[in-house]
Protein backbone atom coordinates (compact mmCIF):
# COMPACT_ATOMS: atom_id res chain seq x y z
CA UNK A 1 0.00 0.00 0.00
CA UNK A 2 1.32 3.03 -0.78
CA UNK A 3 1.31 6.15 1.13
CA UNK A 4 0.20 9.84 0.10
CA UNK A 5 1.27 13.08 1.49
CA UNK A 6 -1.39 14.43 3.29
CA UNK A 7 -1.58 18.43 3.19
CA UNK A 8 -3.66 19.47 5.69
CA UNK A 9 -4.56 22.73 4.15
CA UNK A 10 -7.57 23.04 1.83
CA UNK A 11 -7.82 24.66 -1.19
CA UNK A 12 -10.73 27.00 0.34
CA UNK A 13 -7.85 27.85 3.62
CA UNK A 14 -4.99 28.38 0.49
CA UNK A 15 -6.71 31.11 -1.14
CA UNK A 16 -7.80 32.54 1.91
CA UNK A 17 -4.09 32.79 2.84
CA UNK A 18 -3.06 33.75 -0.28
CA UNK A 19 -5.64 36.76 -0.82
CA UNK A 20 -4.28 37.82 3.05
CA UNK A 21 -0.51 38.02 1.90
CA UNK A 22 -1.53 40.00 -1.00
CA UNK A 23 -3.50 42.21 1.40
CA UNK A 24 -0.22 42.52 3.27
CA UNK A 25 1.64 43.20 0.90
CA UNK A 26 -0.11 46.15 -0.05
CA UNK A 27 -0.42 47.28 3.25
CA UNK A 28 2.94 47.28 3.45
CA UNK A 29 3.75 49.28 -0.01
CA UNK A 30 1.13 51.74 1.39
CA UNK A 31 2.74 53.59 4.81
CA UNK A 32 2.76 57.02 4.96
CA UNK A 33 6.18 59.32 4.74
CA UNK A 34 7.02 61.59 7.58
CA UNK A 35 4.81 64.75 7.23
CA UNK A 36 2.36 62.92 5.56
CA UNK A 37 -1.18 64.28 5.92
CA UNK A 38 -2.71 61.28 7.06
CA UNK A 39 0.30 60.50 9.29
CA UNK A 40 0.42 63.83 10.66
CA UNK A 41 -3.00 65.12 11.05
CA UNK A 42 -1.87 68.40 9.49
CA UNK A 43 -2.31 69.87 6.40
CA UNK A 44 0.86 70.78 4.48
CA UNK A 45 1.81 74.90 4.91
CA UNK A 46 2.31 75.61 0.98
CA UNK A 47 -0.83 75.05 -1.48
CA UNK A 48 1.46 74.64 -4.19
CA UNK A 49 2.01 71.19 -3.67
CA UNK A 50 0.96 67.96 -5.54
CA UNK A 51 -1.67 66.26 -2.78
CA UNK A 52 -2.45 63.34 -4.90
CA UNK A 53 -4.75 62.31 -7.89
CA UNK A 54 -7.70 64.44 -8.38
CA UNK A 55 -10.48 62.69 -9.48
CA UNK A 56 -12.37 63.12 -12.59
CA UNK A 57 -10.65 63.73 -15.73
CA UNK A 58 -7.80 65.86 -16.08
CA UNK A 59 -8.24 69.13 -17.02
CA UNK A 60 -6.53 72.80 -16.89
CA UNK A 61 -7.67 74.64 -14.16
CA UNK A 62 -10.72 77.17 -15.67
CA UNK A 63 -9.02 80.39 -17.28
CA UNK A 64 -13.23 82.11 -17.45
CA UNK A 65 -13.48 84.74 -14.64
CA UNK A 66 -16.27 84.72 -12.66
CA UNK A 67 -19.00 86.19 -13.94
CA UNK A 68 -20.76 86.68 -10.85
CA UNK A 69 -18.51 88.21 -8.86
CA UNK A 70 -19.48 90.57 -6.15
CA UNK A 71 -23.09 90.26 -7.17
CA UNK A 72 -25.32 89.85 -4.04
CA UNK A 73 -28.24 88.28 -5.54
CA UNK A 74 -26.11 85.50 -7.57
CA UNK A 75 -24.02 85.28 -3.50
CA UNK A 76 -27.90 84.26 -2.27
CA UNK A 77 -28.62 82.11 -5.19
CA UNK A 78 -25.69 80.35 -4.44
CA UNK A 79 -26.36 79.57 -0.44
CA UNK A 80 -29.50 78.14 -2.21
CA UNK A 81 -27.83 76.48 -4.23
CA UNK A 82 -25.44 75.28 -1.20
CA UNK A 83 -28.71 73.90 1.23
CA UNK A 84 -30.52 72.63 -1.93
CA UNK A 85 -27.34 70.49 -3.20
CA UNK A 86 -27.15 69.58 0.38
CA UNK A 87 -22.96 70.99 0.84
CA UNK A 88 -24.30 71.96 4.42
CA UNK A 89 -24.55 68.03 5.06
CA UNK A 90 -20.57 68.12 4.85
CA UNK A 91 -19.50 71.15 5.15
CA UNK A 92 -21.84 72.66 7.93
CA UNK A 93 -24.75 74.48 7.67
CA UNK A 94 -22.48 77.83 7.40
CA UNK A 95 -19.56 76.20 5.62
CA UNK A 96 -18.65 75.65 9.55
CA UNK A 97 -17.08 72.44 8.41
CA UNK A 98 -18.19 68.99 9.32
CA UNK A 99 -17.29 66.08 8.04
CA UNK A 100 -15.88 67.60 5.45
CA UNK A 101 -13.62 70.82 5.78
CA UNK A 102 -14.79 74.55 6.98
CA UNK A 103 -15.18 76.32 3.96
CA UNK A 104 -14.61 79.45 6.47
CA UNK A 105 -11.03 79.00 6.16
CA UNK A 106 -8.27 81.69 4.76
CA UNK A 107 -6.45 78.83 3.42
CA UNK A 108 -7.54 76.04 1.48
CA UNK A 109 -5.93 73.00 0.31
CA UNK A 110 -6.80 73.37 -3.44
CA UNK A 111 -7.02 76.69 -3.35
CA UNK A 112 -9.28 79.85 -2.76
CA UNK A 113 -9.10 81.12 -6.17
CA UNK A 114 -12.42 81.58 -7.72
CA UNK A 115 -11.14 79.37 -10.43
CA UNK A 116 -9.82 76.46 -8.08
CA UNK A 117 -13.07 76.97 -6.17
CA UNK A 118 -15.13 76.39 -9.56
CA UNK A 119 -12.42 73.35 -10.41
CA UNK A 120 -13.00 71.81 -6.93
CA UNK A 121 -16.69 71.33 -6.76
CA UNK A 122 -16.68 70.40 -10.82
CA UNK A 123 -14.11 67.89 -10.77
CA UNK A 124 -14.81 66.84 -7.49
CA UNK A 125 -11.00 66.40 -4.95
CA UNK A 126 -9.88 62.82 -3.10
CA UNK A 127 -11.54 62.29 0.52
CA UNK A 128 -15.00 62.41 -0.55
CA UNK A 129 -15.52 65.29 -2.47
CA UNK A 130 -17.65 64.49 -5.36
CA UNK A 131 -17.93 65.89 -9.05
CA UNK A 132 -20.20 67.75 -9.70
CA UNK A 133 -19.81 68.48 -12.62
CA UNK A 134 -22.44 66.65 -14.20
CA UNK A 135 -25.01 67.82 -12.26
CA UNK A 136 -24.51 71.59 -11.93
CA UNK A 137 -24.45 74.06 -14.85
CA UNK A 138 -21.55 75.96 -15.18
CA UNK A 139 -23.69 79.45 -13.90
CA UNK A 140 -24.78 77.18 -10.51
CA UNK A 141 -21.54 76.20 -10.21
CA UNK A 142 -20.16 79.96 -10.11
CA UNK A 143 -22.69 81.08 -8.29
CA UNK A 144 -21.82 78.62 -5.71
CA UNK A 145 -18.51 79.93 -5.68
CA UNK A 146 -19.69 83.48 -5.52
CA UNK A 147 -21.40 82.51 -2.70
CA UNK A 148 -18.21 81.06 -0.76
CA UNK A 149 -16.23 83.88 -1.60
CA UNK A 150 -18.80 85.99 0.69
CA UNK A 151 -17.78 83.46 3.32
CA UNK A 152 -16.46 85.72 6.65
CA UNK A 153 -17.22 88.67 4.89
CA UNK A 154 -20.23 91.53 5.88
CA UNK A 155 -21.85 90.51 2.17
CA UNK A 156 -22.62 86.52 3.47
CA UNK A 157 -26.15 85.90 2.99
CA UNK A 158 -27.73 84.48 5.96
CA UNK A 159 -24.50 85.12 7.68
CA UNK A 160 -24.46 82.69 11.44
CA UNK A 161 -24.84 84.69 14.40
CA UNK A 162 -21.37 83.08 16.24
CA UNK A 163 -18.84 82.81 13.65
Amino acid sequence: MSRRCFNPVSPVSLAACVCLSSLLVTAIGCQHEPGDVAASGSAPASTDITVGPVPGPHTEPSQVPNPFTNDRAAAGQGRQLFMRFNCAGCHGDHGGGGMGPSLRDVEWLYGSSDAQIFDSIVQGRAHGMPSWGPKLSPDQVWRLVTYLKTLRTSNEPEAPEHF
